[in-house]
């Protein structure tokens, strides 16, 4: 009796002590789990793993405002660290619901998402452009980034990727994706950068006006009022800066630029890889 009280409460004890080892771990996956609501975009790149350089985010959000200029399509690329153990195709698609890529009732948005610490990549595509971009041509673009994603070269990675994607929208439209430069730097010109010198050849010329308007006024009567007008434009800068020849161009001049996902949702198309 004294053995079969022993037996049941070291029994008893394992099963307690496995609950709790049970009850340990889920509690520690939803605490490192990724809270999907937490992400906000941050334009058509939201590098959350921070691996993009400034020039190639810079080239894909240019490309990602003409492309839906051009075709109304939207595309998000995403970067991650890591799913903390996290199905990858679950976490694709409620991303892309969550953030909501395309236009709601078209449907017509397109999410690449990379995992850079666990390698892992996936193209979700919304409802609408599922016929556009079969699951086999989204695997092969996958397979396509492995070298420049195995040398690190994120963001030329996606660049590429992004302009095959939207070039292949684009096509089945019948349009054309027209990508503008990035904007000129604007910055106040300083003349001592431009001179190389006194100008003798203008003073002479100026000189030489002078004493024909002076010459002019002694035979007429009429030049001083001239050679003041001259005098006065000259010494008052009404030639040289721009006073009247010329205009100020902006540069600045938006296209538009990201302005919020649509609404967009996705049924589960598209294709994963790793590198």
């Amino acid at each position: 009796m004294q053995c079969y009280v022993q037996c049941y409460a070291q029994r008893f004890v394992l099963l307690s002590f496995f609950r709790i080892v049970v009850v340990a771990a889920l509690l520690c996956a939803r605490l490192h789990a990724i809270d999907i609501n937490s992400l906000k975009p941050q334009g058509y790149v939201s590098d959350f793993a921070g691996v993009v350089d400034a020039e190639s985010r810079a080239a894909i959000e240019r490309y990602g405002t003409a492309l839906q200029q051009a075709t109304g399509a939207q595309i998000s690329l995403v970067t991650i660290k890591s799913l903390d153990g996290e199905p990858l195709e679950d976490f694709s698609i409620d991303l892309f619901r969550h953030f909501g890529v395309g236009r709601k009732g078209t449907d017509n948005g397109v999410q690449l998402l990379l995992v850079t610490d666990e390698h892992r990549s996936r193209i979700e595509v919304g409802n609408g452009l599922e016929p556009v971009l079969p699951d086999g041509l989204d695997g092969q673009i996958l397979l396509d980034m492995r070298p420049e994603l195995k040398a690190g070269h994120y963001g030329q990675a996606l660049l590429t990727a992004a302009e095959r994607i939207g070039s292949t929208i684009a096509q089945a439209q019948g349009k054309q994706v027209n990508v503008p430069g990035p904007p000129l730097p604007s910055h106040p010109v300083d003349d001592s950068e431009h001179s190389s010198g006194f100008p003798w050849g203008l003073a002479i010329f100026i000189v030489f006006l002078v004493l024909s308007f002076i010459g002019r006024g002694r035979r007429g009567g009429g030049g001083g009022f001239w050679t003041g007008m001259l005098l006065g434009n000259l010494l008052g800068g009404g030639w040289g800066r721009g006073g009247g020849f010329g205009g100020s161009s902006d540069n600045n001049s938006s296209s538009g630029g990201f302005g919020g996902f649509g609404g967009g949702d996705a049924g589960g198309g598209g294709a994963s890889s790793s590198w």
